[in-house]
């Protein structure tokens, strides 16, 4: 019988001792960012280069704008960030300090005034949004040495400690009796409810706006 024996098989290519190195997670999540957000854009996957240093920062940068107001029966023209808020132009730019900074997230009432007759947060209000609208603030409510009535009510009903709160709960009861919503305690404390006392005068505030609504 005649014996078969097998080929010699060709020598195995060598195993690389190690591999050369690929791409980390870190290359191909970006990898995949880009292309992604390439095929969202348009269907391609080009990628456009990045800003230059000064096109970046005037892309960054916050654009400005004329503001013309008027605040407690003056007129003013100014030249605004478009985020600033009302109660930083009247604080930092006009100087009226009446109205206070209190959560700075309209939650406390301390920052509120009056625009065009409407009771706002100015905290949480644009100025850039008030072209041409009339503000009334504390300072506002006096004629000359004749306080408002409801700034002689907080006096009288003694509506007051520490005083943080007081100018924006007077322009706010001022609000609330223009509004018509003073039919009962009740009533003065659901509208009122938006100002917050750290003292607690809370009884006396409202004696003062049922006083200065003609029912004391």
């Amino acid at each position: 019988m005649e014996e078969h024996i097998p080929a010699e098989l060709p020598d195995a290519a060598p195993v690389p001792t190690a591999l050369p190195p690929g791409p980390t997670r870190r290359t191909v999540i970006a990898a995949m960012t880009t292309v992604g957000g390439a095929v969202a854009a348009g269907g391609s996957a080009v990628v456009t280069p990045l800003l230059g240093a000064e096109e970046a920062v005037a892309a960054s940068a916050p654009s400005n704008g004329h503001l013309s107001l008027t605040v407690n029966g003056k007129r003013h023209t100014v030249m605004v960030d478009n985020r600033t808020s009302l109660l930083d132009l009247l604080r930092e730019r006009l100087g009226l300090t009446g109205s206070k900074k209190g959560c700075n997230a309209g939650a406390c009432g301390a920052c509120t005034v009056l625009v065009d007759g409407r009771r706002v947060n100015s905290c949480l209000t644009l100025a850039v949004r008030l072209e041409g609208a009339e503000v009334t603030t504390i300072e506002g409510l006096a004629d000359g040495d004749e306080l408002h009535p409801l700034q002689e009510a907080f006096i009288e009903q003694d509506a007051f400690q520490c005083g943080f709160c007081t100018p924006g709960q007077i322009m706010s009861g001022v609000g609330c009796i223009q509004e018509g919503h003073t039919g009962s305690k009740a009533e003065i404390q659901e509208w009122m409810s938006g100002n917050l006392c750290r003292c607690g005068c809370y009884v006396k505030i409202v004696r003062a706006v049922e006083q200065s609504a003609g029912r004391g």
